[in-house]
């Protein structure tokens, strides 16, 4: 399994000097298979990595966590999705209200957007992610309710015995007195327990997240405490904060890797990793 971080972002920023390394864009992962082509959200790193799959004719599917605007933004700069013969399937958090298409449309037509969701020209086929774990290609994937704003899910991705779990968005710790707790009231844990790698929310400082408590994102805290909770092995810090350049997230990234544990790798866009 192949995994690569094409935006890391919470929400865009500047791409200035202080940013080079870490990169402006927003959450989106490509996980490559022998049998599967997944995409974890289309935030606008969605947009360099349409490019990057100009000769790519296989089937891509599309996994959106939620459908917040910084997941969603790219969706209509992904080249494949102009194509008229390109298979591309959108996966997303089933609503009790509407269908996934009615919601995606929301955006994917004027005046947010000058194209609507139907005149794209590849074949699109949208699916409500099921309760149950799920197979595409040779890929096992379970999708489960995590602690964010508006249906929100965490993916867990398995081929044989390497596994990752992608949490861009999510706050474990919200109504804890202290965290962690019981892994078995720990949001995430399910999906995050004994991967190879975990792809986590760390948008906060400790002291930021005190002012920011319900929004729906994690101090790299909390996020240390759920990697080491459940065992993981590898964990990949995410979804920064605009406002954080490259030297406030190396020096936060240092101190987690300081401590005994899992071990711990700053999300930048470009990384490539093999589990």
């Amino acid at each position: 399994m192949q995994v690569r971080l094409w935006g890391t972002r919470g929400s865009l920023a500047s791409p200035g000097p202080d940013t080079v390394r870490y990169g402006g864009n927003t959450s989106c992962v490509e996980v490559r298979t022998d049998g599967a082509l997944l995409v974890l959200d289309a935030g606008t790193g969605i947009r360099e990595l349409g490019a990057s799959l100009r000769t790519f004719d296989g089937r891509i599917d599309l996994l959106l966590t939620h459908l917040h605007l910084d997941h969603l933004q790219g969706i209509g700069f992904f080249e494949p999705m102009f194509r008229r013969e390109q298979e591309v399937h959108v996966w997303g958090p089933p609503s009790t209200t509407e269908d996934l298409r009615q919601r995606l449309g929301r955006y994917l037509s004027p005046p947010l957007f000058p194209v609507r969701l139907r005149d794209l020209g590849s074949q699109v086929t949208l699916h409500d992610v099921p309760h149950q774990p799920f197979e595409i290609g040779d890929t096992m994937i379970r999708g489960d309710s995590i602690i964010h704003p508006g249906p929100t899910l965490g993916y867990r991705i398995s081929v044989g015995s390497r596994s990752v779990a992608y949490l861009p968005d999510h706050e474990p710790a919200l109504g804890a007195p202290t965290f962690p707790i019981d892994p078995g009231w720990t949001s995430g844990h399910g999906l995050a327990a004994g991967v190879d790698v975990l792809i986590h929310d760390a948008q906060y400082t400790p002291a930021e997240y005190e002012e920011r408590v319900g929004w729906g994102h994690s101090s790299v805290a909390h996020t240390w405490a759920l990697a080491a909770q459940a065992g993981v092995g590898r964990l990949v810090t995410f979804h920064h904060d605009p406002s954080h350049g490259d030297g406030q997230l190396d020096a936060l990234v240092a101190e987690l890797q300081a401590r005994d544990g899992p071990h711990v790798i700053g999300g930048t866009e470009g990384l490539q990793l093999t589990v």
